[in-house]
């Protein structure tokens, strides 16, 4: 087969054999709302602890900045110092 129309064949292929892909869907942990509130994002310890309660269990500084999280019964508060930087859900 002679070189040009060999590569122009290949051309014309090419996007048929490329338009082929499968599709995952995985849906976004955040895109829906949570069932109960949790703290948001620049509450202070004190605000979460007084609106919240206590947490099931403190666990102890990490890193640097320190990075406290508290465990609440369904969800966890990440703390930086001693401002919230995030809340999430527990996972089942």
């Amino acid at each position: 087969m002679r070189p040009l129309p060999f590569f122009l064949l290949c051309l014309l292929l090419f996007p048929v054999a490329t338009a082929h892909a499968d599709v995952l869907k995985i849906p976004h942990p955040e895109s829906g709302k949570p069932a109960f509130e949790m703290p948001q994002r620049g509450m202070t310890a004190q605000q979460v602890a007084a609106r919240f309660g206590q947490p099931a269990k403190k666990m102890p500084a990490v890193g640097d900045p320190p990075i406290i999280r508290w465990i609440y019964d369904g969800y966890s508060v990440y703390f930086e110092g001693k401002y919230v930087i995030h809340s999430v859900p527990n996972r089942k």
